[in-house]
C-alpha cells in the first residue's frame, strides 16, 4: 500500500508549464479563510507562536498544517487544504512560524527549515489542552521538510495519536534546492523571498542593534549569502552548508515509522534530483513518494470539484486510507 506509485494528476489544458503552475495560485486563487480562531502559544524562551483553528467540540480528529518559506497560516494553499480537510470531517489547525503571523516575534531567532522544536511546541499544546484522539500532519515546501524531519527524528517513539502525514513540494535536500533557486529562470522566486527576508532582518536590527550587522544586506541576492550571514549563526549553525546539511529531511526518511506521503512534481522549478528520495521510498514501507510529471511548486491546479485542487483531494484520500 505504501510503495512508490504512479500519480493520477492531469493538469488542465494549458497548465503543463511548471512556472504557470507555480505562479497562478499565488496571483489568482482566492480561498476563504477557514481557520479563523486565533490563539497565541507562549514559548519557553519568552516568545510566542500564533495558531489558527477551525474546530468543533465534538470532533476527535485534527489536521495540523505547516506553511512554507515566508508564507503563513492564511496562505492560499493552507486555507485550500484546511477547507478540504474540514469538509472531510477533520478539525484543522494551521500554525505560523515565528514572525510570520503578521506581528514580529520577540526574540532574535525566528524560524528555519529544520526547527522541529517549534512543531513540538504546537503539538504539546494540542495534547495538553484538547481531547483529540487522532492527529495528521500536512506540510508544504519548507514546512514539508520540517514535518518529514520531525517524523524521522521521532521514529517509532512518535506520539501514537499522530496517525500519518502528507507533504507537498518538499526541498528534501536544502543545499541543492538553494542552488537551484539561483538559476536565472528562478530569479523571480528568489527575488520575492529575498525581499521579505531582508525586510525582516532590518526590522530585527532595530530591536537588536548589537547583534545584527546590516553590512551587505541590501545587495544579497541568494540563500547562500543570507543563510551564511544570518540564518546559520542566529540559530546555532556554523555556516549555510552546516545548516543545510543538518536540517535536510532526506537523511531521516528511512526512520519514518508512520504512514507518510511525499508528493513532489517532477517539473518543480525549486527541486533537484536529490529532492526525489526514491531509495528511501523503496526501502521504507511507511514512506510513499509520488512524483506527478506536472504540478510545479505547490501548484497542482484543477478547475473542477468546487474549487478544490488536486493536492487537496490527494491529501484527504491518503488520510482517509490510513484513518
Amino acid at each position: 500500500m505504501f510503495a512508490v506509485n504512479v500519480s493520477d494528476y492531469v493538469p488542465p489544458f494549458g497548465f503543463r508549464n511548471a512556472h504557470l503552475q507555480t505562479v497562478y495560485p499565488t496571483l489568482f486563487r482566492r480561498v476563504p479563510v477557514v481557520t479563523v480562531q486565533r490563539e497565541r502559544i507562549a514559548t519557553p524562551d519568552g516568545d510566542f507562536i500564533d495558531i489558527d483553528w477551525s474546530a468543533r467540540q465534538s470532533n476527535k480528529r485534527l489536521v495540523v498544517i505547516t506553511h512554507g518559506l515566508e508564507g503563513h497560516s492564511r496562505s492560499h494553499y493552507c486555507q485550500g487544504m484546511a477547507a478540504a480537510c474540514q469538509q472531510a470531517g477533520w478539525d484543522v489547525l494551521a500554525w505560523n512560524f515565528r514572525g510570520c503571523s503578521g506581528e514580529p516575534n520577540h526574540q532574535l531567532q525566528s524560524y528555519h527549515s529544520g526547527a522541529t522544536g517549534e512543531l513540538q511546541i504546537v503539538l504539546e499544546h494540542i495534547f495538553a489542552n484538547t481531547a483529540y484522539e487522532q492527529l495528521a500532519l500536512i506540510g508544504f515546501s519548507l514546512g514539508g521538510n520540517l514535518t518529514l524531519k520531525y517524523i524521522g527524528e521521532h521514529g517509532t517513539s512518535i506520539d501514537p495519536r499522530i496517525s500519518g502525514a502528507v507533504t507537498f513540494s518538499v526541498p528534501c535536500d536544502l543545499a541543492s534546492s538553494a542552488q537551484r533557486l539561483e538559476h536565472w529562470q528562478n530569479r523571480i522566486y528568489m527575488a520575492r523571498f529575498m525581499r521579505t527576508l531582508r525586510q525582516k532582518v532590518r526590522e530585527k536590527a532595530q530591536r537588536f542593534p548589537d547583534q545584527l550587522c546590516l553590512d551587505g544586506l541590501a545587495t544579497m541576492r541568494t540563500f547562500a549569502e543570507f543563510d551564511d550571514k544570518y540564518t546559520a549563526p542566529i540559530h546555532g549553525f556554523t555556516d549555510a552548508n552546516d545548516y543545510w546539511t543538518q536540517c535536510s529531511c532526506r537523511h531521516l526518511l528511512d526512520k519514518i515509522a508512520l504512514p507518510t506521503l511525499l508528493v513532489n512534481a517532477l517539473d518543480d522549478p525549486f527541486l533537484t534530483p536529490a529532492c526525489y528520495p526514491h531509495q528511501a521510498a523503496a526501502i521504507n514501507p511507511k514512506f510513499t513518494l509520488e512524483t506527478p510529471p506536472h504540478g510545479g511548486h505547490i501548484g497542482f491546479v484543477t478547475f473542477a470539484d468546487r474549487g478544490r485542487y488536486w493536492s487537496e483531494k490527494r491529501a484527504v484520500a491518503f488520510l482517509n486510507l490510513i484513518s
